[in-house]
C-alpha cells in the first residue's frame, strides 16, 4: 500500500470563505494520518489525523467531497467523484470511514 492522494471538491460554500470546485488538496499516508494543503488567497498546511476528522470539520453536511486522485491499487469507478465523500471512498478505496453525527448549532 502507498500514501492516496485526493483534493476536496466544494459544491456549495456554506461559510463564505473557500469558495467551491477544488478548494485543497491532500495525502493520506499508509498510517491514516492526512496532509492537507489549502487554496486560495491564504494558503495553509495542515496536518489531521484521518480524513474522518477532516470531513467532521470541513465536509459541510455533504457540501465537500473527496475525490481520489490516486487509486493505481484498484480500478476507478466512474462517476464515484461525484458521490458523496464517504461513498467515494468506499469505492475508490474498498475501505469504510466512520462519520459522527453532525449536529447542527446555532
Amino acid at each position: 500500500m502507498k500514501p492516496q492522494t485526493f483534493e476536496l471538491v466544494r459544491h456549495a460554500d456554506i461559510s463564505g470563505v473557500s469558495g467551491t470546485g477544488t478548494v485543497a488538496e491532500g495525502c493520506v499516508f499508509t498510517d491514516g494520518s492526512v496532509a492537507l494543503r489549502w487554496h486560495g488567497q491564504n494558503p495553509s498546511t495542515a496536518v489531521w489525523p484521518d480524513l474522518d476528522s477532516i470531513l467532521a470539520v470541513h465536509g459541510h453536511c455533504g457540501a465537500t467531497v473527496v475525490r481520489w486522485l490516486d487509486v493505481s491499487e484498484m480500478e476507478p469507478v466512474p462517476g464515484t467523484d461525484l458521490l458523496p465523500g464517504e461513498v467515494a471512498h468506499i469505492l475508490a478505496t474498498g475501505r469504510h470511514t466512520h462519520h459522527p453525527p453532525v449536529v447542527a448549532t446555532a
